[in-house]
């Protein structure tokens, strides 16, 4: 999950309230997708793959940014940081990539797939290669790649049930909500904040999913 740059010092208590955010949210994500995982295991319907896809980029979105947000100022965490902000396109294509599946179009579900997979691996290359630069256009460029869905949205409303729909919807908005809060470096405890509008949007996006299985 991206993190601010600025030079202010944040204090013991905003540390300690983005640690609890980022804990809750990995204790959920491992929990829940192990549950819907042996679901789907256990049900010769279903594709585990493709939801091991999307659990494992979620559990490792949040692990990274963990790692990199709690992390003190050294080479290691300049490091992480790069990883931090590459975790973001994967787990957006990884969010996808189950529901793509359930098109009743495959064409539609191939050139969507390869948009998003292909608009992730560019993200990542430009933030391992050339960390640091952009940074703000790169916030962008995650909300246009998670937004590209709206595209197809009527063949999203033929397949998807509704709940499910709603859901991805309601998660997108609580992420682009959460901007501001990300570029409001002066707030006090913004970090926590805007990881946490994260967090609401990624159990928004999950039990969307989820639903998918049940």
């Amino acid at each position: 999950m991206l993190l601010d740059e600025s030079n202010r010092t944040h204090g013991r208590g905003e540390r300690l309230a983005d640690g609890i955010v980022h804990g809750l949210a990995i204790a959920a994500a491992l929990f829940g997708g192990g549950f819907v995982l042996a679901r789907a295991i256990g049900d010769g319907t279903s594709q585990p793959a493709v939801f091991f896809i999307y659990a494992a980029a979620l559990v490792a979105m949040l692990s990274i940014s963990a790692a990199y947000n709690l992390m003190p100022a050294s080479p290691v965490k300049n490091v992480l940081r790069r990883l931090d902000h590459s975790a973001i396109y994967v787990m957006i294509a990884a969010t996808y990539t189950p529901l793509l599946v359930q098109l009743h179009q495959a064409w539609l579900a191939i050139v969507l797939a390869v948009v998003v997979w292909l608009g992730a691996s560019l993200g990542v290359a430009v933030k391992l290669l050339r960390p640091g630069r952009h940074d703000h256009l790169s916030v962008f460029a995650y909300l246009v790649l998670g937004w590209v869905g709206v595209l197809a949205i009527y063949a999203f409303w033929q397949a998807l049930p509704g709940t499910t729909l709603i859901l991805i919807v309601v998660g997108g908005l609580l992420y682009s909500a959460g901007v501001p809060f990300y570029l409001w470096e002066r707030l006090k405890y913004h970090r926590a904040i805007w990881h946490g509008f994260v967090a609401a949007a990624a159990a928004c996006h999950f039990v969307g999913i989820a639903r998918l299985y049940f």
